[in-house]
């Protein structure tokens, strides 16, 4: 059975929009495009590249893979397995695409994605893909979140936490600060929300 990892970069106040350029995504007129670029430093650098090596396959939401279909087949030097990483695509809009090997889920997607994770086969590793995650959440698919929780807030943007997810508990698996100030977080589904008195 494979596992759901949700790969973020996340300010203070959980925004997740646009952090690798002032062009990435600036719907909804977002201004702040690139505030992760400032903040790197050999231990993040560390910590990706170690992230983006594991075996994987991708789950990614339509609008992250038009993002990412023109960038990084011009860039796959710097992350070889993504060209070779199966790209699972939720859209009901796209139906193919030249970057491959991709499979696009469209129709009842949350069955589309639990028949996925049924499946054996190399984790998968969501990045970005703000809809999907709240998806995701929602149906209490998400096996474990990969934060890296940047000291910056941005007061708008898309965030990963919205309204209408779920009460989960989770444990932290592994953490670190580097020096730039970001903090490092895994977490990993931990059952229900406990509750007590002092």
């Amino acid at each position: 059975m494979r596992k759901i990892i949700v790969l973020e970069f996340i300010t203070l106040d959980g925004v997740i929009q646009g952090p690798g350029g002032p062009t990435e995504d600036t719907s909804g007129g977002f201004t702040y495009g690139g505030w992760q670029v400032p903040y790197s430093d050999p231990v993040v650098g560390a910590v990706m590249q170690k992230q983006m090596n594991v075996p994987f396959d991708l789950l990614l939401g339509r609008k992250t893979f038009e993002i990412w279909a023109p960038y990084w087949p011009q860039h796959a030097d710097f992350w070889p397995s993504v060209m070779s990483a199966t790209k699972y695509v939720a859209s009901n809009t796209m139906t193919s695409h030249e970057w491959q090997p991709s499979v696009f889920l469209g129709g009842d997607i949350v069955e589309k994605i639990t028949e996925l994770k049924r499946q054996d086969g190399r984790n998968l590793h969501v990045y970005g893909s703000a809809n999907l995650v709240q998806t995701l959440m929602k149906q209490d698919l998400v096996d474990e979140f990969w934060l890296k929780i940047y000291p910056l807030t941005l007061g708008n943007g898309k965030r990963l936490f919205v309204e209408g997810t779920i009460p989960a508990a989770f444990q932290m698996t592994e953490s670190q600060v580097s020096p730039s100030g970001v903090i490092i977080a895994n977490y990993k589904r931990a059952g229900e929300v406990k509750t007590g008195s002092y």
